[in-house]
């Protein structure tokens, strides 16, 4: 036996993964009569490491890979990172910064992307490393990245189809903009944070003598952005607010500029919130925007790129077209400041020239941009769009008519309310890193895309004289990631691995990007991929759903709060101080760092200990239920690291029992009825597991391994064999029937444990496997069968045989605990009132009840039966009784209640005392002397209660 006395996962666990990888256990089996079963992983960022998200849903993945791998089937888990550009372009700029003190425009575009690959082929593999030690066992030979040759090569194919399609276009619309990068970004790039700010109250005056019903020669404007005052182009009233009908086409002057805005009527003024008055800046509020296409007002962009106010503004018609319809005039006061300078600026001129009424404390919602770490502003830019209402109408059709599928169904609804209500995808971004957009403009502005600049002169006939400008934006990240699928099987060349491996079978993925990837995804597929038949392909059948990882407490998980947890912390531990310093390393507040530290210091007093991948994982299985948020808890963590222990211990004390035997597989008579049951109970633990699989209810999977190895292998069954294997009345057929199937059992339970589990099934199953001929063409756990309940016979009788004796033993363990009898002292148990089959049962089996409980054979009672004072507990319409002379020392127990009989007697004298005392009687409150009489009459029952008991030991 080659296991170590201790479970240490550390010994075992980096180097088995190293072997396994080494081998080439990862990789398909390329045989194309098996059934295929695919899984694109999610590319984490290049940037990135592993963190609880990754580590949750890469189990998951994991466990179904590696299910279906022993399933025989033609198995592919396809890995690989994203580029991400605007976090790759900012770590890359840091550092440039702080080593170099240079920009990137110092180098220059093309040697500032050399400078990215430089310091991708360095330092942009750290997630890949921990995924390693994570032991996920994704085929990494064929490892793609979003910016590689082949993947570059399909994003170029896509974009010009689209292009020629008229599916992708280039227009002037609002975005999210991040004056800090200087680029736009997407809905997931803004995070939402409360902030206090301020509502200032300002007079918009009435033009041309015009007042309103009531007489004012103003409108009160409510507004938490003064600057933007400077763009706008309309007031809107409610067509229905009678207070405002009177002055709706009339115009106003724009406080400070002095240009006439038209008031609008439409719905998007409320006339229940603030003044029923809404200022409109179309080219600078999305809201604002909608208001100004549904009235065809002009749109002002008064903010440069870093957002300062421009010279003058930028004046477009609802279609983005520069336009002269009205000034875009700007004050000279306010030009060339920063947005917050031109906002104190504006608020201090409203106030001098009595146009501010009045500024209240407000509470909002503002959006910052999650990178750049400043508010973003709604911009109109000229940026490229997909037209995405067009590509979401087959992706709509392929979740309603079942080619898709979502895990939980729920998730279904979230779907279609995003797909229903679909908005064209801006594509572009004015970075550096990234897929260039492969489009030119000649001199006069007109643009042409094509694969390369001579294809574009061939495509569109143009001559060497015309000089062309490349586009400089990229393209959004998740443009590419859009192709995952396909793209890294190799599209647009037709390989075999598309033919494999497309649709792939799954996605595991988390609720905040099913519009974001998810759905863009099945767009790009749909639109691309095709059957021999012509019809579209989805890309996946199945889209797993997790819920999102919070603390112990419920709290998003987030750098900021310092209380992130880092999987490979959970898994070779962490000192107390080491996760201080590693928690508040990035603090720029020194008091935010402090908190952090003291709460550290506080929830983990002494570090996190090693728990093992193994545990960590299991852990995560069992957290998997269909919820959507899910909160961590270290105990359970600590458990199931008591439960890989348990494991590892339960198969040292079978290879310590059975490691000598030559172990023959048994005749089925020779089976005891205890190895008839636990291979009944490993038929059903095995159709559990594979059902909950099946139905992606990891919970499930993990609570049933729990359930069959701890209580019924490891409690019940192990010490059922120790009654056979020490037995001199047992023959040898008998102990090697009963060995063969512990190891049998100990091998099969590994197989089914080793998805979820996979370092501890590895190293026990090399241990168990050659021991029944397991261990032949299959030199891993790895590649081994995935147990099938065929496998193991059902076995009914044997099941209500044991289900009878574990009762039994149970009960008069109880007994004795009850008792304080110890272990030691042997018991003669009586029964009465059993059936003929429960005699039999308790007969034929006495040895494993005789090594469970230390009895002698059950004596059978009748129900009218004289017998001795006994203490008993019912056992179905039976029950178990033992003599109380049996339980008790005679003598010290007529002592000790001699002592309480005294005790309750003083008691009772004390309260008849009380009780009868004129003036405890005259003074005491009426509850008090209630209690008292209580406490008298409850003392005089135990004192009887007693008595019966010390008369009826008296004549044991």
């Amino acid at each position: 036996m080659d296991m170590e006395k201790t479970y240490t996962p550390e010994n075992f666990e980096s180097d088995t993964y190293q072997k396994w990888e080494k081998e080439g256990y990862f990789k398909p089996n390329y045989d194309e009569s098996k059934e295929s079963f695919s899984i694109a992983l999610p590319p984490p960022n290049v940037t990135g490491s592993l963190h609880m998200g990754h580590a949750f849903q890469q189990t998951i993945m994991d466990t179904l890979i590696r299910y279906h791998r022993m399933k025989g089937d033609n198995t592919l888990w396809q890995c690989g990172t994203d580029h991400a550009g605007i976090a790759t372009q900012m770590v890359v700029e840091r550092k440039l910064a702080k080593e170099e003190n240079l920009t990137r425009h110092d180098l220059g575009r093309e040697k500032f992307i050399q400078r990215i690959w430089d310091w991708k082929e360095q330092s942009g593999g750290t997630i890949t490393r921990q995924m390693r030690r994570l032991g996920t066992s994704v085929d990494w030979s064929r490892e793609r990245f979003t910016m590689d040759e082949g993947l570059s090569k399909a994003v170029l194919e896509v974009f010009v189809r689209l292009y020629d399609e008229d599916l992708i276009y280039r227009g002037k619309r609002l975005v999210n903009w991040d004056p800090k990068l200087r680029t736009a970004i997407s809905d997931l790039e803004v995070e939402n944070k409360d902030v206090k700010g301020f509502m200032w109250y300002v007079k918009y005056k009435l033009a041309d003598g015009v007042t309103t019903s009531d007489g004012k020669d103003y409108v009160l404007i409510a507004t938490t952005r003064p600057e933007t005052l400077l763009g706008d182009t309309a007031v809107a009233v409610n067509p229905a607010d009678e207070r405002f009908k009177s002055i709706v086409g009339k115009f106003l002057e724009l406080p400070l500029v002095g240009r006439k805005i038209p008031v609008v009527a439409d719905i998007h003024a409320d006339m229940e919130t603030g003044t029923g008055c809404v200022k409109i800046t179309p080219a600078h509020d999305f809201n604002d925007y909608a208001v100004g296409k549904r009235n065809k007002l002009p749109m002002i962009n008064v903010l440069t790129e870093d957002a300062h106010i421009r010279d003058e503004g930028e004046v477009f018609d609802t279609n983005g077209e520069a336009s002269t319809e009205v000034s875009g005039y700007i004050p000279e006061a306010y030009r060339g400041l920063d947005r917050f300078e031109a906002r104190d600026r504006i608020v201090e001129d409203l106030k001098s020239q009595g146009l501010l009424v009045k500024i209240e404390d407000h509470s909002l919602s503002q959006p910052f941009g999650d990178r750049g770490g400043v508010p973003i502003e709604p911009m109109l830019t000229d940026q490229w769009y997909v037209r995405a209402s067009v590509l979401g109408k087959p992706a709509v059709e392929a979740v309603k008519d079942g080619r898709i599928k979502f895990v939980p169904a729920q998730y279904t609804n979230m779907y279609y309310s995003w797909m229903n209500d679909l908005q064209d995808w801006c594509i572009s971004r004015q970075l550096w890193w990234g897929h260039r957009i492969p489009a030119w403009y000649d001199q006069n502005g007109k643009v042409y895309v094509a694969r390369n600049e001579e294809e574009v002169r061939e495509k569109y006939k143009l001559g060497s004289d015309i000089e062309l400008t490349r586009d400089p934006d990229v393209l959004d990240t998740w443009f590419s990631s859009a192709l995952w699928t396909f793209s890294t099987l190799g599209w647009p060349d037709n390989t075999k691995e598309l033919k494999m491996f497309h649709p792939t079978s799954a996605l595991v993925t988390g609720f905040d990007i099913i519009f974001f990837w998810v759905a863009r995804m099945i767009m790009m597929t749909m639109h691309f991929m095709k059957n021999e038949d012509g019809t579209p392909q989805v890309p996946f059948k199945t889209v797993y759903v997790t819920g999102l990882i919070r603390d112990e407490e419920g709290n998003k998980m987030s750098k900021s709060k310092g209380n992130v947890l880092d999987p490979l912390d959970m898994i070779d531990g962490i000192d107390k101080d080491s996760l201080i310093t590693k928690r508040t390393a990035n603090m720029m507040q020194p008091q935010m760092a402090e908190k952090i530290a003291k709460r550290t210091a506080k929830q983990f007093p002494e570090g996190i200990a090693a728990h093992g991948t193994d545990a960590l994982r299991f852990t995560l299985c069992a957290l998997a239920s269909n919820g959507r948020d899910i909160n961590w808890d270290m105990k359970r963590l600590d458990g199931y690291r008591n439960f890989c222990n348990k494991i590892w211990n339960a198969s040292r004390f079978v290879l310590m029992n059975v490691s000598e035997m030559n172990l023959t597989k048994p005749n089925p008579e020779d089976l005891s009825v205890a190895d008839k049951w636990i291979r009944s109970k490993m038929r059903k633990a095995i159709e559990n597991v594979t059902s909950s699989i099946n139905a992606f209810r990891f919970d499930q999977v993990a609570n049933n391994i729990y359930e069959f190895i701890w209580n019924e292998y490891c409690d019940w069954y192990l010490e059922f064999t120790k009654a056979i294997l020490k037995s001199p009345e047992a023959s040898d057929s008998q102990k090697n029937a009963t060995a063969y199937t512990l190891v049998e059992i100990l091998e099969a339970v590994m197989r089914l444990a080793h998805p979820v589990m996979p370092f501890l099934t590895e190293t026990i199953w090399q241990q168990t496997a050659p021991m029944i001929g397991k261990l032949n063409s299959d030199k891993t756990i790895i590649t081994a069968k995935f147990p099938v309940a065929e496998d193991f016979d059902n076995d009914d009788k044997a099941e209500a045989d044991i289900s009878f004796i574990q009762e039994v033993s149970t009960i008069i363990r109880n007994l004795r605990a009850e008792m304080k009898v110890a272990p030691s002292v042997t018991l003669a148990p009586m029964m009465r009132g059993a059936n003929e089959t429960e005699k039999k049962c308790a007969i034929d089996n006495f040895i494993f009840m005789q090594n469970l409980a230390n009895i002698e054979m059950i004596k059978f009672v009748e129900a009218n039966e004289e017998i001795q004072p006994c203490t008993s507990k019912p056992i179905g319409n039976a029950e178990i009784l033992i003599a109380m002379k049996d339980l008790i020392n005679k003598d010290e127990e007529i002592k000790r209640l001699k002592g309480m009989i005294q005790k309750l007697e003083a008691n009772i004298k004390s309260g008849e005392s009380k009780i009868s005392n004129e003036a405890f009687v005259s003074k005491a409150p009426a509850k008090i002397i209630e209690g008292a009489k209580a406490q008298l009459e409850l003392n005089k029952t135990q004192l009887e209660k007693v008595v019966a008991q010390l008369h009826e030991i008296e004549n044991l």
